[in-house]
């Protein structure tokens, strides 16, 4: 069976594309479509893991879990992310095949383009609806001969498309008259609506400009969604993060997140903002850090470079006046691979630096290797037993783990058993090191790992605290979503551009 499709495409990045499209996937499941997402090529440093290894954009792994399915390399055959300098890894069906600059866009084009089709195909046939996501603007006009991602993936899926504006930036009637104004007329013929995002106020006053527009353009308004405070859903993009504090406020706990130039997975720390003792900050600079408790060095696609970028800041002597006055430092994936005494990339796999010296917190070493580690594991906490779940996405290897250092002890990668020792804590216990994302989402763990932060304090642990289910949450944040979503926007006429007549009565 050839599946059905619609498209997503929006006049700008940063318009809600993503969160349209995990809505759409979430109310056709809800409606019994057997429905999956799809984006044929994403730029973004956070990453989830497939079943299986391999890894494909984060936006994509959600949308599939609102469809009730789990991510696939085909729901995003490419994935690009961006390291130092004018580079970027390309991870081709959940694979990182090479390192693309400015001039390489012809290689990348051939390896990447029969891997689009084929993984379009492949949902094709095994789904009823595919809902894709554009990137970008859907008016790029200096990258239109370049593009496969916005209308050479419509032509492929023959998509009706819905356009996305953002009206709480301002200049939405501008953004989609200009944008609708820039495309060719094949490409105008295929948008067959269009949806305003992010409103606040009354739409009354709103109903002048959406006549305007219908009539200036020929397109229907096809619905008006609110703003909406707490999505619940994680972030795609990292530049939102910069000097954010979440939970600001009289709180016993704060938790610093340095914020490095090529952050990545930085959802692993979205179960921390929503604990009720925490307030965790994102900083860039250490001159505006607040007293912290905990300072996380994160995930990053270039470690070499974060770690010069990191000195030259000044956090490397915050770190040590934070460790002076007792404070807790935690490194992950690539952050932990500071922490440690040397970073060989003798291949020049990350950076064109052979060695570099660590930040010296922990007794181990990072060595790089061409391949990439891309599993989800599990795992148990070596000092309190606990059960961890989460994820690596590393090309770096840890050496010099002594098992009395040892944090965690890997019982499974993927569905194989493993017995292996991960991670690194130092003598007194308050310098950790591991490479597991997403180890937060373990609630059990993750509620001892601030109560042993609050009994240093001299704080009574909160055991009894309520240990949120991240799952459940996610599943609540999607019907919350689609609940707007059918009140906003008429789907039985969205579902008519789709051919599923019927669908919604």
């Amino acid at each position: 069976m050839s599946a059905r499709s619609l498209m997503v495409m929006g006049t700008a990045s940063d318009v809600g594309k993503s969160v349209v499209v995990t809505a759409l996937c979430r109310v056709f499941a809800r409606a019994g479509v057997r429905v999956a997402p799809f984006k044929s090529q994403n730029m973004s440093n956070n990453a989830a893991v497939c079943p299986g290894g391999g890894e494909i954009g984060r936006a994509q792994a959600v949308q599939a879990q609102a469809c009730g399915l789990e991510p696939s390399p085909d729901m995003n055959p490419v994935l690009l992310k961006t390291g130092s300098g004018m580079l970027c890894q390309v991870v081709i069906r959940g694979r990182a095949r090479f390192q693309m600059g400015v001039n390489d866009y012809e290689r990348y084009r051939t390896e990447a383009w029969p891997e689009i089709v084929s993984s379009y195909n492949n949902l094709a046939r095994d789904f009823e609806l595919i809902v894709i996501e554009g990137a970008g603007s859907a008016a790029e006009i200096n990258l239109r001969h370049r593009d496969i991602v916005n209308w050479e993936i419509a032509e492929l899926a023959d998509a009706p498309v819905l356009l996305v504006a953002d009206i709480d930036k301002g200049g939405v009637f501008a953004s989609i008259v200009g944008t609708i104004e820039l495309l060719a007329p094949k490409e105008r013929r295929r948008v067959k609506g269009v949806l305003i995002n992010k409103f606040r106020g009354d739409q009354k006053l709103l109903e002048p400009g959406l006549r305007f527009l219908e009539q200036r353009t020929g397109i229907a308004v096809i619905g008006v969604i609110p703003w909406q405070q707490s999505l619940g859903l994680p972030q795609e993009d990292a530049a939102m993060l910069d000097g954010i504090a979440v939970h600001r406020g009289d709180k016993p706990m704060t938790i610093g997140v340095i914020h490095l130039p090529s952050i990545s997975n930085y959802t692993d720390f979205e179960a921390l903002e929503d604990e009720p003792d925490v307030a965790v900050h994102y900083l860039s600079d250490p001159g505006m850090a607040p007293r912290l408790d905990v300072l996380i060095i994160p995930g990053t696609k270039s470690t070499v470079a974060d770690l010069k970028w990191l000195r030259a800041a000044g956090w490397e002597n915050f770190i040590v006046r934070h460790r002076r006055a007792g404070g807790w430092v935690l490194g992950i994936c690539g952050g932990y691979q500071m922490l440690g005494r040397r970073v060989i990339d003798a291949d020049r796999v990350e950076s064109a630096t052979p060695e570099t010296i660590g930040l010296g917190l922990l007794e181990m070493e990072t060595t790089f290797q061409a391949e990439k580690t891309t599993d989800r594991i599990r795992a148990i906490h070596l000092p309190t037993k606990l059960p961890v779940s989460g994820y690596e996405i590393h090309s770096g290897r840890i050496t010099g783990i002594a098992a009395s250092r040892a944090l965690f002890r890997l019982t499974h990668r993927d569905s194989i058993a493993v017995n292996e020792l991960e991670g690194v804590r130092s003598d007194d216990g308050r310098v950790i090191g591991t490479s597991i994302h997403g180890m937060f989402d373990s609630a059990g763990f993750r509620r001892n790992f601030l109560d042993q932060i609050r009994t240093s304090k001299g704080l009574a642990a909160l055991e009894s605290a309520a240990q949120d289910d991240t799952d459940a949450n996610r599943r609540t944040a999607f019907d919350r979503i689609a609940d707007v979503l059918e009140q906003c926007v008429d789907m039985s006429r969205v579902a008519a551009l789709c051919a599923l007549e019927g669908t919604f009565t």
